[in-house]
């Protein structure tokens, strides 16, 4: 059975189609084809994973051209332009090192590394090999992050910017995860919160103060990070308790607030009342963030201007994660 969905985009005759190919055939990679597969003038080419079976069901649902066994085949099998790369995290570094060999560009589920040390090699050798990549940082690409980035462009003053986080072990514990991604569990999952520091402070860090650090003993991260623009990070987590994920972001202006992250309010200067942001139909209809990334995906590909975060961007998450949690 092949999967069906409406196409979206341009549909010129004169528009050369865009070659799409996966490394990966987990429930993520599903999500990613899905939104691929949406866009008009673009062909998915080629697929490859360790779990093959997977990967031919795959290339049957949405009709992939080749099912390949390493990254040299995919690349020589499809040439392809555009390359998601959605491997477990522990995998990250073998399967980047191969994909930046080829000259496709690549998209790289996060982490791009299972902590700061690996994720600075990866990068190290993005650069040598000159390597065109990226990281899926999906919730950048959510409709609430974007309203809300695209107003405070318009305000000026200082922003406190105010991250709760929520995290257990024990969870992630029976979801089976190796023990070296337990222990570096901040990278592979405060990702999705703290990264939203990098997106809505501005300038360069000059001090993460953790007033109640890290600690096995503790349930409770609270850190204060300083930015050279005067804007302030507040970033707090509860381990193995309960708590929710949610972002704030005040001004003097306006203030928003992202909680659950899908969903967006935000309140003026001088009011009591609390506007709602609409949920676009791409994250309604697809797992959140993804569609428009990779919409932003095809439009780096045809060197259009586009928002995808390098992976020295994405590094720059991965060094707050380190220095707040000194790990």
């Amino acid at each position: 059975m092949e999967y069906h969905k409406k196409r979206y985009g341009n549909n010129s005759k004169n528009m050369r189609k865009i070659k799409i190919a996966f490394i990966g055939a987990g429930n993520m990679t599903t999500e990613h084809i899905k939104c691929f597969y949406d866009e008009k003038n673009v062909e998915l080419t080629g697929i490859f994973s360790r779990t093959r079976i997977r990967s031919e069901s795959l290339s049957k649902l949405f009709n992939i051209k080749y099912v390949c066994d390493s990254v040299e085949e995919l690349y020589n099998k499809t040439k392809a332009d555009l390359v998601i790369v959605c491997v477990p995290i522990l995998m990250n570094k073998i399967i980047c090192f191969e994909v930046f060999k080829y000259p496709w560009m690549s998209l790289i589920e996060k982490p791009v590394g299972y902590n700061y040390s690996e994720a600075k090699e990866i990068l190290l050798e993005q650069k040598k090999q000159e390597a065109n990549s990226f990281v899926a940082l999906n919730r950048r690409h959510y409709n609430s992050t974007t309203v809300a980035y695209n107003d405070f462009e318009n305000i000026d003053g200082v922003r406190i910017v105010q991250i709760q986080d929520q995290e257990d072990l024990l969870l992630a514990q029976k979801a089976n995860h190796p023990k070296l991604v337990l222990k570096n569990w901040m990278y592979a999952n405060s990702i999705h919160l703290i990264d939203y520091l990098s997106v809505f402070c501005r300038g360069e860090v000059i001090s993460v103060d953790n007033t109640i650090p890290w600690s096995n003993k503790l349930f409770y991260v609270l850190s204060k990070i300083q930015y050279s623009s005067g804007d302030i990070g507040i970033y707090q987590c509860i381990w193995n308790g309960p708590g929710p994920w949610s972002v704030s972001i005040s001004s003097l202006e306006r203030r928003y607030e992202i909680r659950p992250l899908e969903k967006g309010f935000f309140q003026e200067k001088n009011s009591r009342i609390i506007n709602e942001i609409d949920v676009s139909e791409w994250d309604k209809n697809y797992k959140p963030g993804l569609r428009m990334q990779a919409y932003q995906a095809i439009k780096a590909v045809r060197k259009k201007q586009h928002n995808l975060p390098s992976l020295e961007e994405g590094l720059k998450t991965m060094k707050l994660i380190k220095n707040i949690y000194e790990i």
